[in-house]
């Protein structure tokens, strides 16, 4: 530590008469969860050198910690970051080619932020480089509350979850349409002891049938989208005069014409068999009556 601290003085005291340029990549640098990234940085040294005149310093920028540090032809590690040991390393075949990146292992949430790469042969310069980490959220998933037995004009809970992203997401509800409805949303985003964000957003709407809405979940520094969708069916809203889907309707109606055709069957049958009936009955009671009067003129005496 005594010997870094004597150091660094130095460095910045020779500042004002740096005569090479320390390069390093002007966009964020983005690193993966979990992945190994490499911190590029380099220099275009100015004539022949040796290894052991080489000092190069990295460290976090608003804390002024050592990541990591390599003078006298051999990393110095003594005051390294618990939190970056055993996870740092230069490429030492590289070195005298001007090539002085790091490559940091196994990123966690909290390596993101501004690193500072100091180099030093005889003069000094250095250049900082932002880090931004991300990790990829779980593909969306949606779920209604309730789910069924929904009367027309009922309010539905309409649920999108993911797990194990950042930063933060971002959401946007749609309906089938495509129409944005993000403003009638709420949003909660809770981060685990490893820093990783679980994402709940909640849609309220109104129930109808056959109705489609869109999560659609986009991560800002991967720029990758993830999507989910939910559909209030028919036959969870119950009540409602919905027009039949063609093939059923024609199915129904020809169901109803050979219904009415067997009804207009049965009536002339049925009116068949009354006439008959009707006409049999008459039949008889005129043979009856027949009978009668025969009978009264048989028993007419005779006038002599």
């Amino acid at each position: 530590m005594a010997l870094l601290v004597l150091l660094l003085p130095n460095l910045l005291a020779l500042g004002t008469q740096a005569v090479f340029e320390v390069l390093v990549p002007e966009l964020p640098v983005v690193a993966l969860y979990g992945q190994d990234v490499t911190l590029n940085c380099s220099f275009v040294p100015t004539g022949p050198f040796n290894l052991s005149d080489l000092s190069i310093i990295w460290q976090l920028t608003d804390t002024k910690r050592t990541v990591h540090s390599f003078w006298d032809d051999r990393d110095q590690l003594m005051d390294q970051v618990e939190a970056y040991r055993n996870r740092t390393s230069l490429f030492l075949p590289e070195l005298g080619s001007g090539n002085v990146s790091l490559l940091l292992r196994d990123v966690q949430i909290a390596d993101d932020g501004s690193y500072d790469c100091f180099v030093r042969i005889e003069e000094y310069n250095s250049a900082a480089l932002l880090v931004q980490v991300a990790a990829p959220f779980s593909k969306p998933q949606v779920t209604s509350e309730p789910d069924s037995n929904l009367r027309p004009g009922d309010e539905v809970s309409l649920i999108c979850v993911a797990h194990g992203g950042y930063p933060e997401a971002q959401v946007l509800w749609q309906d089938g349409g495509g129409r944005n409805l993000t403003d009638n949303v709420t949003v909660w985003q809770v981060a685990n002891e490893e820093g990783l964000f679980s994402m709940r957003s909640v849609l309220t709407v109104l129930a109808e049938p056959n109705s489609v809405y869109n999560c659609t979940l986009v991560n800002p520094l991967l720029g990758d989208e993830g999507h989910a969708s939910v559909t209030i069916t028919a036959s969870s809203v119950t009540g409602l005069n919905m027009a039949f889907p063609p093939v059923a309707l024609w199915v129904t109606v020809g169901l109803a014409v050979c219904l009415l055709g067997l009804l207009i069957a049965l009536a002339v049958i049925c009116g068949r068999k009354i006439k008959e009936s009707w006409e049999e009955a008459n039949k008889g009671e005129e043979g009856k009556q027949l009978e009668e009067d025969e009978s009264k003129t048989a028993m007419t005496p005779l006038k002599s």
